[in-house]
């Protein structure tokens, strides 16, 4: 009996909907949640979002072994990059590093007035990195997003090498 892991199109069409699941959960919790991302959560949007497209594309050419393992190990890859900048800021939330540049308060021109400066940051939103706005058992968003894109990388590289062709 095939199951859905087994069809050429399961694996790619489970990993797109995770990646969609993920993203449409962000921008829930930021338009109707009130939680505005900082930017170390916008660059963990564009893992999922590269690794949706991989996914698609894999998902498309299930016809083809050799192009659907090659662009579940791109999927994967994209899911290890996710990894990678969640720990980064699971890291910086912890205070085991700084943050990039983006992830302080914008400079303020020294010559602004303060009407000009209370424009600036009225109309400038702005969340820091070091700052966990949401967490669950002690684990923030970004630590969810690193286990969510280690199992996800994980599904993708047994996926792509399971169906290696067998000689």
């Amino acid at each position: 009996m095939r199951t859905l892991l087994d069809h050429p199109r399961g694996v790619p069409a489970l990993l797109l909907l995770a990646c969609l699941g993920a993203l449409g959960t962000a921008l829930a919790s930021q338009y109707w949640g009130g939680l505005y991302p900082c930017v170390l959560c916008i660059y963990q949007r564009y893992a999922y979002g590269a690794a949706a497209a991989f996914a698609a594309l894999a998902f498309l050419a299930a016809g083809s072994s050799a192009a659907r393992r090659a662009l579940l190990v791109l999927t994967g890859l994209a899911f290890v990059a996710g990894v990678a900048i969640a720990v980064f800021h699971v890291g910086v939330e912890q205070r085991w590093w700084q943050g990039t540049a983006a992830c302080h308060a914008p400079q303020l021109p020294a010559d602004a007035t303060p009407a000009q400066l209370r424009d600036i940051l009225l109309n400038q939103p702005f969340a820091p990195c070091d700052v966990v706005p949401w967490s669950l058992f002690g684990i923030s968003m970004a630590g969810f997003n690193a286990l969510a894109y280690a199992l996800l990388a994980a599904l993708s590289f047994w996926a792509a090498f399971r169906t290696a062709p067998r000689s």
